[in-house]
């Protein structure tokens, strides 16, 4: 392996490299890119991501699809903090292009920079400050048990709407309500659809996620009352009172983006959740619900907070996690590489 490493060096004019430390959360993996992406141009996060968008996809999509990645892969790029509060902002990218927030991305984020000694272990009560997309982050750690542990208090999380149908091929007429986490979800419950919420029925979950969200999609016109780049649905996510463990309140599938299945129980939509069960089901303020996911992964969330939000009543979740390193990466891409942006099957 080192005689393979050395002759890549001698002929690096022919690779284009890029580097990154994977981790998962509950589940769900995370490319945190640590090096070879070009200068991100922009005065705030969103400019970024635009910057992104329209001259720096073709780094996505390599280190996303297949081969290097997957359908389901998931990935976050590192950037220098837009605020005066920040540490550093945060991008975040999967299989059809950039979100607005991440929660499992922002504990897995803080995890592994506190495991590297990139950020040194916050005090209690610190907090470590992240300019996202959807707005300003405060994350914090902790040790439990012998596991770092992290939490952050998201953006505003609010209730759309409740209450609204589309009928699907298939399913008949589908109830959902509309939440947002620091993106937009459509929450549905697969209890009264029939759908089972485990990993063998995986396939008929992304199926069925992705036509409730093309119909509610056409069913209902989102409108963010901030920012426009906000304005849209990002993904479905079915609950279920069926959980592996008794202490959980419920378990989440989301399928977001090109079809992706969450493997966490989705830090966005436990967020948007939150919100919902304030309305629905008067959870309290500093009450605790364990959410958890298709892989037995769960994430906590509680309501630190709240507030009234552009005219519309909001609260403040806090959600936590564990997540863990897996690996350390070089990608290189041969410059005669006939795949040289990937595929993707699905």
């Amino acid at each position: 392996m080192q005689f393979i490493h050395e002759n890549l060096a001698l002929n690096s004019e022919k690779y284009l490299s890029v580097t990154s430390i994977d981790a998962h959360t509950e589940g769900e993996p995370l490319r945190i890119i640590t090096g070879g992406y070009p200068e991100i141009i922009g005065d705030t996060i969103l400019d970024k991501r635009q910057f992104l968008t329209e001259h720096l996809d073709s780094y996505r999509q390599f280190l996303m699809y297949e081969p290097r990645g997957h359908g389901d892969m998931y990935g976050a790029l590192i950037t220098e903090p837009c605020t005066e509060k920040a540490t550093f902002g945060i991008l975040f990218m999967h299989n059809e292009g950039y979100s607005s927030m991440c929660g499992h991305g922002i504990i897995a984020a803080v995890s592994v920079a506190i495991e590297t000694k990139i950020l040194a272990m916050p005090e209690t009560g610190e907090y470590i400050g992240i300019d996202a997309p959807a707005g300003f982050i405060k994350a914090y750690a902790e040790i439990k048990n012998n596991q770092l542990s992290v939490s952050f208090d998201n953006v505003p999380a609010f209730v759309e709407t409740l209450n609204q149908q589309v009928d699907i091929n298939g399913l008949g007429s589908v109830n959902y309500d509309i939440a947002f986490g620091g993106a937009y979800y459509a929450f549905v419950d697969a209890d009264d659809l029939n759908l089972t919420c485990d990993a063998a029925n995986s396939q008929v979950l992304i199926a069925a996620g992705r036509a409730i969200k093309r119909a509610v999609m056409a069913d209902y016109d989102i409108k963010h009352p901030l920012e426009d780049d906000l304005s849209f649905l990002y993904g479905v996510i079915f609950h279920s009172k069926k959980t592996a463990r008794s202490a959980s309140h419920s378990r989440h599938v989301c399928i977001f983006a090109e079809g992706e299945l969450d493997r966490s129980p989705t830090g966005t939509g436990v967020s948007a959740r939150a919100a919902l069960l304030a309305t629905k089901e008067g959870l309290t303020m500093g009450e605790k619900v364990i959410i958890e996911s298709i892989t037995g992964g769960e994430m906590t969330v509680n309501i630190e907070e709240s507030i009234n939000y552009f005219n519309k009543e909001a609260v403040i979740p806090r959600v936590s996690g564990r997540a863990f390193i897996t690996g350390i990466h070089q990608f290189l891409v041969d410059k005669n590489d006939i795949f040289p942006q990937g595929f993707l099957l699905r």
